[in-house]
């Protein structure tokens, strides 16, 4: 049996993201790994840090804020003992010289400044590197997301001994957590081929290797994917992408002690 196969990697907010981010670089940074998340008020994102510190927050100050009041709210989180640990970058479409220094220099943003302009593809590939460089150069993180309250996520297979229907508890690119309705006969390193998975009304069939039970509850097993063509792969995320943003709504809607993402 197994407690947990996953781990919970550093978490990486975007602050007032721009179109171009929301609608590809964050799929993009959710493939190759990092737990991004969009926040879209600055107050919120706050108490999110005081939650989690040591996390990244890259933050556009092309909008919302005058440039003295994102130079006043930075300088807040870097000096509260509750945020002071946060890792602080810019996203910008402004290339003026003095005001990348006056971020750089004189902030001492420590993720840099990331330039726009410089293409989708070039910032997400200088985006990665720092959030890199934030795990100490080992590479993303593995993470998970809670998918308990979708009715929609749900596990199905046939096999020698029956079918087996159960609820997705947990999802990552590399596996899941699933409550089977009945227990099962299955040890560890066997593989189930065609195991059928409903994520918000994708379909995905794709064979999967048992991990194990949980220590807790025998009815929860742990299950790697196999193999997962492209297309599947990419529907994983989206759907992880649409947990994490209805974690984060409710989140941001509970007061800083009670926000769990």
């Amino acid at each position: 049996m197994v407690q947990q196969q996953f781990i919970q990697g550093k978490k990486t907010f975007l602050l007032y993201p721009h179109s171009v981010i929301r609608e590809e670089m964050l799929d993009t940074l959710l493939m190759a790994g990092f737990e991004t998340y969009a926040l879209f008020n600055e107050e919120k994102a706050r108490n999110v840090l005081v939650k989690y510190p040591g996390s990244t927050m890259f933050i556009n100050i092309d909008e919302y804020l005058e440039e003295k009041e994102w130079e006043s709210y930075i300088r807040s989180i870097q000096e509260d003992p509750r945020t002071k640990s946060s890792r602080l970058g810019i996203i910008s479409y402004n290339h003026d010289q003095q005001l990348m220094e006056k971020y750089l220099i004189n902030l001492s943003i420590p993720c840099g400044y990331i330039q726009l302009k410089l293409g989708l593809k070039e910032s997400t590939r200088i985006m990665i590197k720092v959030l890199q460089a934030n795990e100490a150069r080992e590479g993303p993180c593995k993470f998970r997301v809670s998918c308990e309250q979708e009715k929609s996520s749900t596990f199905n297979y046939q096999g020698y001994w029956g079918i087996y229907r159960g609820k997705l508890l947990e999802l990552s690119a590399s596996g899941i957590a699933v409550r089977f309705e009945k227990t099962g006969y299955f040890y560890p390193g066997t593989v189930l081929q065609g195991v059928q998975l409903k994520l918000h009304g994708k379909i995905i069939i794709t064979d999967m290797t048992i991990v194990g039970q949980r220590r807790d509850d025998e009815h929860v097993y742990i299950l790697l994917f196999q193999n997962l063509s492209f297309d599947h792969r990419f529907a994983v995320f989206r759907y992880m992408k649409h947990c994490m943003e209805k974690k984060i709504e409710g989140a941001l809607s509970t007061t800083t002690a009670e926000v769990q993402l």
